[in-house]
């Protein structure tokens, strides 16, 4: 009996510091990384998370992230199994509606399912709706960017796949001829993409014929530049208008005094 007590008591004695030291070292090691795993995969996330096709009716990314309450709805409204949930492993944000247009693009519903069942507002149905009625062909879910590298009508071989395909035919993607100087009685046939009625469907993706489509959908933020305000299209009357009211300041330097003639004949003093 005195040898258990014995043994009860010193399981009892505290820890020696060396103990402790050591056990606050391994639990800072294992807290440091999971905090590393978390990190990298909230990073991986983030970086997918711009490149991700949502539904139509998306509000702008940031938003949608806090606006999404995950719940599914759009997913399940969806008549051809368009949209997929993130799910642990995706690298995506958890929960959250996307597609993949290689594999099943939006097939533009006239009554649009997914985005009116949204309870949250992260697919505004206002976005997709012209006088009262919902209208898919003003959704922006992306838009289409083709590789002329590996697109097969810029080498020459007729191939309109993607112009077939265009719910919105002869208006998203366009035909362009030209003489194949190459051959001199061919012609190619260079599908060109219409940024502003492009709606971001994925069904030219989806209906490309090389083995990597060459034709393929990005959120507009990613694939679209930005020329900035201050420039104006050549010739366009209407764009114009927009700096009627504009006003501009000009930055005079020493070497901008001289006429342009002058500063070109001052660099030929000497010769």
């Amino acid at each position: 009996m005195s040898e258990n007590k014995h043994e009860i008591k010193k399981k009892k004695e505290p820890l020696s510091d060396r103990r402790k030291f050591i056990l606050n070292m391994a639990r800072g090691v294992g807290l440091a990384t999971m905090g590393g795993f978390i990190w990298s995969a909230y990073i991986d996330e983030a970086t997918a998370s711009s490149l991700l096709l949502r539904p139509p009716g998306a509000i702008k990314e940031n938003d949608f992230l806090k606006t999404c309450i995950k719940c599914g709805l759009c997913v399940e409204a969806c008549p051809y199994d368009t949209l997929l949930l993130a799910k642990p492993g995706d690298n995506k944000p958890l929960g959250t509606p996307y597609f993949i247009a290689r594999d099943m693009p939006c097939y533009m519903c006239p009554d649009i399912p997914c985005v009116p069942v949204c309870p949250t507002g992260a697919l505004d149905e206002a976005s997709v709706t012209t006088n009262g009625v919902l209208d898919i062909k003003i959704a922006d879910m992306g838009v289409a960017v083709i590789d002329s590298n590996s697109c097969i009508a810029f080498w020459g071989i007729q191939c309109d796949a993607c112009y077939r395909a265009c719910p919105i035919l002869g208006e998203a993607i366009t035909i362009e001829y030209s003489k194949n100087e190459r051959t001199g009685k061919h012609a190619f046939m260079k599908p060109v993409i219409q940024s502003d009625v492009c709606t971001g469907c994925g069904m030219c993706e989806r209906a490309c014929v090389t083995e990597k489509a060459s034709i393929f959908v990005l959120p507009r933020e990613v694939a679209q530049g930005k020329a900035g305000s201050h420039y104006v299209k050549g010739w366009d009357k209407e764009d114009e208008k927009r700096l009627e009211n504009a006003t501009s300041k000009t930055t005079t330097t020493e070497l901008s005094k001289d006429s342009a003639i002058d500063s070109l004949n001052d660099g030929l003093e000497g010769y």
